[in-house]
């Protein structure tokens, strides 16, 4: 402050000696004169407010400090945690067994015993066509093998007192056994015009009506068995040493939302799609509950490891080029450092060096941030209003 009275005191003064002509010179004297012999003054008024600017400098520069942009920040801790790395993959829905139900024959359906969509056991009647030439030929069949039995039966007899020959013995004994062939074919074709669930499941809608006439190979139904669910996807090559026969799947679909289906790899081909690279990878979802159906188009994801490791939130990493930043606080200042990231997942990131578990970074507000840059961290205020709320409930309770 001494500095500045000096120049208010001065300055006018030398203002004065410079602008105010001096009274004892002559008039006469050129203006050339007159600016050379004032020439030092000038020098030394430069010179001055050079130096009182240079000393106001510092003070300018202490304000603007005082008025500097706090960023107001989020700051989560490095965690260590599971990080699970799995490989997705899309699939279509097949039941565990399905069929379409047709008729090997062709007759007039007589009697139809279920409805569009029923649930059925094993060896259940589902159509049973017109079957009475084929049981009037199988009880033919059945005397005329009674007849030949006892016949053979009565030569064998006299065989055995020689009372025939043993050539009319073995004829008999072949017309026996052709007759059996026939009547147990007659039986198997009585038995076909029955047509029965070949495995428990779910029908599918019904195609015939009673009294219609369905050629052979005509669709009646279809049988679905949809206890299990079969998904065949396709896998990269890359990935055949990481996947084996009993390895979890999750699979997912658009019906159900946030809703999970899990199962298991059950086969892997025994070869690479040449064109593609890719090999075929079959597996199976319990479907007990009948959510799934063959068909649908199911997202899977292939679980290939678990293991623990550091992570940090995909928000707080910043890159610039080929590096990877984050933001720290260290006094209340913003301190950059530069981390080495791994594997990725949606919204996490894998952190392979540069921080350690517990570190606190800067996950909200770091594009706003520069080295050095004030902090004002959510939070810290009010689990300071806690703490000193806590510390007074305290002092209360030990005076009374």
């Amino acid at each position: 402050m001494q500095k500045n009275v000096l120049f208010h005191h001065t300055t006018p003064m030398l203002l004065e000696n410079l602008f105010m002509p001096n009274k004892s010179e002559p008039t006469t004297t050129s203006n050339t004169s007159a600016f050379t012999s004032r020439l030092p003054l000038f020098i030394l008024v430069a010179i001055l407010v050079a130096l009182i600017t240079y000393l106001q400098w510092p003070e300018a520069e202490q304000e603007k400090s005082k008025y500097q942009r706090v960023v107001t920040v989020k700051m989560v801790p490095v965690v260590l945690a599971e990080f699970i790395e799995s490989v997705e993959a899309v699939g279509t829905a097949r039941a565990n067994e399905q069929v379409v139900i047709t008729s090997k024959y062709s007759d007039l359906i007589e009697h139809i015993y279920f409805e569009d969509g029923q649930k059925v056991k094993k060896g259940a009647v589902l159509v049973k066509l017109n079957n009475q030439e084929e049981l009037a030929k199988v009880n033919e069949l059945k005397a005329n093998l009674s007849e030949s039995k006892a016949h053979l039966k009565r030569l064998t007899e006299l065989l055995a007192s020689r009372a025939t020959s043993k050539s009319l013995v073995e004829q008999q004994e072949a017309k026996t056994n052709a007759i059996e062939a026939q009547l147990t074919s007659a039986r198997a074709k009585l038995n076909d015009l029955t047509i029965r669930a070949p495995f428990s499941g779910v029908l599918g809608f019904r195609e015939v009506s009673k009294g219609a006439y369905v050629d052979s190979g005509d669709i009646i139904t279809s049988l679905d068995d949809l206890s299990m669910i079969k998904v065949d996807f396709y896998l990269p090559e890359r990935l055949l040493t990481h996947i084996h026969v009993g390895q979890k799947v999750s699979a997912a679909n658009t019906a159900y939302r946030n809703k999970e289906f899990i199962g298991e790899i059950t086969a892997i081909d025994s070869r690479i799609d040449s064109s593609t690279r890719s090999i075929k990878v079959r597996a199976t979802i319990n479907n007990k509950s009948l959510q799934l159906y063959p068909g649908m188009l199911l997202n899977i994801s292939v679980l290939l490891q678990v293991e623990n490791i550091l992570q940090l939130p995909e928000s707080s990493i910043i890159p610039i080029e080929n590096s990877h930043f984050v933001f720290l606080e260290k006094d209340g200042k913003a301190v950059r450092k530069a981390i080495k990231i791994g594997r990725r997942h949606p919204g996490v990131v894998e952190v392979i060096s540069g921080l350690v578990e517990g570190e606190q970074v800067v996950v909200e507000g770091a594009l706003k941030l520069r080295d050095g840059s004030a902090l004002s961290i959510i939070g810290q205020e009010i689990e300071a209003d806690k703490i000193e709320d806590k510390s007074v409930t305290a002092d209360h309770g030990s005076k009374t």
